[in-house]
């Protein structure tokens, strides 16, 4: 019995020496960086009390002309809520100076019907639906290629008192989109080699809205000239007030841009939540 109980205490001993080495052991992370306290700039300055412009990051839009069986989103016509858009904005659709009159005519190539979208030319996007607003029933996000300015314009919508309303619209030129929780996450090309833009926009049942929550520059990991981001944008700086300034000419454009965009770099053209105040009891 001695025997036995000193072979298990050795046994216990070695195994314990061999887990020592394990990976899954703690290490240490090296010294903590000290904490260096914000450093408040200008205090004798007066906090404003108003924005100095205007973005329109909470404006919503009923989508007129468009119903929806059944508060079913799924049962809507992407390529009929796009028509509705271009008969609701048609001066940034219709007209020889229009910066998306070839959308509007391309618009003849989509088909009827919920594969409409899917005819060859047709400016359209795949639609997709997922719940971002965590009410249980899904949202539409639509893409429609903004041409001849080859931007793509990102809208989403959801279904509110048994009407479509848009809660956002964003055109740019992309890199790429993603539906993340109840965000729209969107990449846009930098003029800065190596490096892209990455715009968050998260449902806020406040507002009953997607609101422009994070705008910052990432690394890609890739060393490459990053193409043009608009025709004309060569500031780096972020969204232009609503759906406006894409009527304008190119130097009032130009002129807003600086004015009003924060460190997202789109393009003139492009807005941020949506276009236009709502009518009175729409959220």
């Amino acid at each position: 019995m001695r025997a036995l109980g000193r072979a298990a205490v050795v046994a216990m001993v070695l195994s314990a020496a061999a887990g020592c080495g394990d990976s899954g052991g703690l290490r240490a992370a090296g010294e903590t960086p000290t904490a260096i306290s914000p450093a408040r700039l200008w205090p004798e300055l007066t906090p404003a009390s108003s924005p100095a412009y205007e973005l329109g990051e909470v404006d919503t839009e009923v989508v007129e002309g468009v119903a929806v069986p059944g508060d079913d989103i799924r049962r809507v016509d992407p390529v009929t809520v796009v028509r509705a858009e271009i008969a609701a904005h048609a001066d940034e659709y219709e007209g020889a100076e229009a910066p998306y009159r070839d959308t509007a005519g391309a618009m003849d190539k989509c088909g009827r019907g919920e594969r409409g979208w899917r005819r060859p030319g047709c400016p359209v996007l795949r639609p997709y639906y997922r719940d971002l607003t965590g009410d249980g029933r899904a949202e539409l996000t639509l893409g429609v290629r903004l041409m001849p300015e080859d931007l793509t314009g990102v809208r989403v919508y959801t279904v509110h008192k048994h009407r479509l309303v848009q809660v956002m619209a964003y055109d740019d030129a992309l890199s790429g989109v993603e539906l993340a929780g109840r965000s729209v996450i969107i990449r846009s090309p930098s003029e800065v080699a190596g490096y892209e833009y990455r715009l968050q926009w998260t449902w806020d049942p406040r507002q009953r809205a997607m609101l422009l929550t994070h705008d910052e520059m990432l690394p890609t990991g890739r060393k490459r000239p990053s193409p043009q981001h608009s025709p004309s944008a060569g500031s780096s700086s972020g969204p232009a007030p609503s759906r406006s300034p894409s009527a304008q000419s190119s130097q009032q454009a130009q002129q807003s841009q600086a004015l009003t965009r924060s460190p997202s770099a789109q393009s003139p053209s492009a807005r941020s939540s949506s276009v236009q105040p709502s009518p009175a009891g729409v959220p």
